[in-house]
């Protein structure tokens, strides 16, 4: 079958053989399209990002390499080929990167240019952030940032302003008919995946695509969740926040600092931008990786997890749905629905320990709601990534806390029970010793942070 999408502003079509051909190789093949590089094939280098602009109008950086040719779909796509306005007048990126000699070997130029292009259409100025998911061996950031810097001040190519695309085929949402599945809304969703509970389903593909990319995976049916608007959003009521399982880290990470700012921050260290424009929250909870970076920060602040299989619904705390290391309480053709969270008082401090400060899988992650009333800790809930076969509670360290007033002797008190809670294992990120250390660290940082102490931000550097 066939799909519609823009491609540097004209119509294009797609023919649909496999459906996790990625749009890196459909444009390099079959386009000739050859400014998208291929990198890493991971999402990691930023090499391939593209500018994908969907239904809301919002021009986000992707990559394409992990980008698969059904989730375009009535999008707008522009590649670094497109970015010039037709009498050739170039981009004010591609102007500046000249002007501050922002390439040298050029491998990486395209995808930088695209992924500020896509910053510059929104007016987002945190250029360092912007940029996080882009990696350059041999230019430097420094002209890189001052071309940014320089660009910014100019107004948005009238060229660029991509209007939705109108097109009459879809691809089917039910069974009939041959192509991959995409339905619009979680009831056929709920239906399709109960009919057939092997499939495989595809949210921001930030995961599954790798499957693809780097394990030659055949993913047999797949049904694809981009088009489920029901599942998207953030809802903030008087007693809870609703978070749709299809709502992207990135629209997570606004929505959330508001209420729970050290959240948002450690949202802002998952990944890059154009990991965190396509990442679902509920694929992040679903894939049950005992390293992800949302359960700790979400089981603190105690979620509860929205389930749906067919017509039933079932609603479960967060932490009970992780039973063990691969193994999740869902059962076939159930799919997470929703995570909502109490709404409270922010007493909510992460910490994330990674090699890397941006891009890298944690080695801990850690977070503590630890609310204080009448000056002691009440209600305690504490929750680690990285420290067991599950994110995990630490029922230890909550105990000898709860109804105390923070102190350095406390607090290192509980730091020592932490070995009461977890027995970390060595992998290659860190050594069970280290996961230990470095989560007692977390700990007296939280005391700090809590009293006011010495500043625990790492990108403080001080002689």
């Amino acid at each position: 079958m066939d799909i519609s999408f823009r491609l540097n502003g004209q119509d294009a079509r797609a023919r649909i053989d496999d459906p996790t051909e990625t749009l890196l190789d459909w444009l390099r093949t079959e386009r000739g399209l050859t400014g998208t590089k291929e990198g890493c094939n991971e999402g990691d280098c930023g090499a391939c990002s593209v500018v994908v602009t969907g239904s809301d109008g919002v021009p986000r950086a992707l990559n394409a390499c992990i980008l698969f040719l059904p989730q375009l779909v009535g999008k707008a796509v522009r590649t670094v080929e497109g970015l010039s306005a037709p009498d050739g007048t170039l981009h004010p990126i591609q102007q500046e990167m000249i002007a501050e000699h922002g390439s040298q070997c050029g491998f990486c130029t395209p995808g930088f240019v695209t992924t500020l292009a896509a910053a510059h259409a929104r007016g987002d100025t945190d250029h360092v952030d912007q940029i996080a998911g882009n990696l350059c061996r041999c230019t430097g950031y420094a002209p890189i940032l001052r071309a940014a810097a320089k660009a910014a001040k100019a107004p948005v190519p009238d060229h660029l302003r991509d209007p939705p695309l109108r097109c009459s085929e879809n691809m089917p949402g039910e069974r009939e008919g041959a192509g991959p599945l995409a339905p619009t809304s979680s009831d056929v969703l709920a239906d399709l995946y109960l009919d057939d509970p092997e499939a495989t389903l595809i949210a921001g593909a930030t995961d599954v695509g790798l499957w693809v990319t780097k394990q030659f995976r055949d993913l047999g049916t797949v049904i694809f969740l981009d088009r489920c608007a029901d599942l998207r959003g953030v809802e903030v009521a008087a007693d809870h926040i609703r978070i749709g399982a299809m709502t992207d880290m990135e629209t997570l990470r606004h929505a959330i600092a508001p209420h729970h700012p050290s959240f948002a921050e450690l949202l802002r260290r998952y990944g890059s931008v154009q990991v965190r424009n396509a990442a679902t929250v509920g694929g992040n909870i679903a894939n049950g990786s005992p390293i992800g970076d949302s359960p700790p920060a979400l089981i603190a602040l105690g979620a509860q997890l929205h389930l749906r299989q067919g017509a039933r619904r079932r609603t479960i705390p967060l932490e009970t749905f992780f039973r063990a290391y691969g193994s999740q309480d869902r059962d076939p053709g159930e799919f997470v629905e929703a995570v909502t969270i109490p709404r409270q008082r922010d007493a909510l401090h992460c910490h994330k320990i990674s090699k890397r400060f941006d891009q890298d899988i944690s080695a801990v992650c850690a977070a503590y709601n630890l609310p204080l009333q009448d000056g002691v800790i009440t209600g305690a809930r504490i929750a680690f990534g990285g420290m067991a076969g599950t994110p995990k509670r630490a029922p230890s360290v909550e105990a000898l806390l709860e109804g105390q007033a923070p102190s350095e002797e406390l607090f290192e008190t509980a730091a020592e029970a932490l070995a009461q809670d977890f027995t970390p294992l060595s992998d290659m990120r860190a050594s069970a010793d280290y996961r230990l250390e470095a989560a007692r660290g977390t700990l007296m940082a939280t005391y700090h942070r809590m009293t006011g102490g010495a500043s625990v931000n790492v990108l403080d550097v001080r002689p």
